[in-house]
């Protein structure tokens, strides 16, 4: 498999990790000495970013992120890649819902478990926030538990 082909699969691996909450194995994603900044929310290693992720992002929050057109370049050793990022979070117990979008900077190191994010962040290029009290016909169901109606 290509190296470019190998940190695709792992930006992918990433965000279904994060969309489906498996904390452990999002871990793995990561260099020992990685770090992110999402947007100005900064994480100095990746065990920070884990328990914050982990302790924030509870099954009753429900989470999509889509990723398109990645620009990545590969030097030996180390990579960087770009992506654009199409996202929403509903936050039924707060009545409130977010869709954005914003483009992933990303750096990379080959290890010997294949390659790993070594920092990952991105800035917003919109964001909509809502509540679900302002659509009185929502109706959401997800993995948290049972249909919500907003």
């Amino acid at each position: 498999m290509s190296d470019i082909r190998e940190i695709e699969q792992l930006k992918f691996r990433y965000v279904r990790l994060l969309d489906t909450k498996q904390w452990d194995e999002f871990a793995t994603c990561f260099s020992d000495d990685a770090t992110a900044d999402y947007a100005g929310l900064s994480f100095a290693s990746p065990g920070d970013l884990v328990d914050y992720m982990r302790t924030n992002l509870p099954d009753s929050i429900i989470t999509m992120h889509h990723l398109h057109h990645p620009e990545i370049t590969v030097e030996g050793e180390s990579a960087t890649g770009r992506w654009y990022l199409y996202d929403k979070v509903f936050a039924p117990a707060f009545e409130f819902a977010l869709e954005g979008a914003a483009f992933y900077e990303d750096r990379y190191v080959r290890t010997p478990q294949g390659w790993r994010i070594a920092h990952t962040g991105y800035q917003r290029t919109w964001e909509l926030t809502t509540s679900l009290k302002d659509q009185p016909s929502a109706k959401l169901v997800g993995p948290g538990g049972p249909a919500t109606h907003a």
